[in-house]
């Protein structure tokens, strides 16, 4: 009669046994799934970081194109008369090429203006006095949607490129009084890179007290002018 406790306690522990060995995956996935929904949340993407990679992006190709041409002006005005050995000016000038190269494939292409659909025919008139011809719109206004078209930021990189190459030439020619003449476009090619970039590539504004206002564009003729920028 002793014995049916014995096999009583052996078949409760069988029981558990059985029961712990099936809930226990069920727990572990359980805490895997936890685990794995905590590491997601950890590795959400900043609010609107795809806007502000683009950002930084643009900021980084235009220094890019900055490092390089700043070491080509660097080495030419410290030269002996500004005069560089063709291996070294070549050497400077190639980086500069490959910048330029990287961030004009880099910046996004003007929109093409949708063409206007031609004007149906319309029946011929009766012959009249000849009118007089109105007059010729103002360049300004004649050439707003080719402006429109304009890509502010590829315009810069194609002229600080003929603006090097122009540097380049003079600093191996042997007249430095074309060296002289050659530095500056180089420079204005650069400011007007950086405000192309700034002003073009959808960047926050500038919010530094004391910043001085941009001029006041001029007024196209028969237009009021426009107010300067803050």
């Amino acid at each position: 009669m002793r014995a049916l406790p014995v096999r009583r306690i052996a078949t409760t522990v069988l029981c558990a046994s059985l029961l712990i060995g099936t809930a226990g995956p069920v727990i572990a996935a359980e805490s895997d799934s936890h685990s794995t929904s905590a590491q997601e949340a950890a590795r959400a993407p900043v609010p609107g970081a795809d806007a502000l990679l683009a950002q930084a992006k643009t900021l980084g190709d235009a220094g890019g194109v900055l490092t390089p041409v700043t070491d080509l002006l660097t080495a030419v005005l410290k030269a002996d008369k500004g005069q560089l050995p063709a291996a070294d000016a070549t050497k400077l000038a190639d980086p500069v090429k490959e910048a330029i190269t990287k961030a004009s494939a880099a910046a996004p292409k003007a929109p093409e203006l949708p063409q206007t659909p031609a004007a149906p025919d319309t029946p011929a008139l009766p012959d009249t006095a000849a009118l007089p011809e109105a007059p010729a719109l103002p360049k300004a206004l004649s050439d707003d949607s080719k402006a429109a078209a304009a890509d502010p930021k590829a315009d810069a990189l194609k002229a600080l490129q003929t603006a090097v190459d122009a540097l380049v030439k003079a600093a191996t020619g042997g007249d430095v009084t074309k060296v002289a003449g050659a530095v500056p476009p180089v420079l204005t090619g650069l400011v007007n890179l950086l405000a192309a970039t700034l002003l073009g590539g959808g960047l926050p504004a500038p919010d530094l007290a004391g910043l001085p206002a941009l001029p006041k564009l001029p007024a196209a003729p028969g237009l009021p002018q426009a107010p300067g920028l803050s």
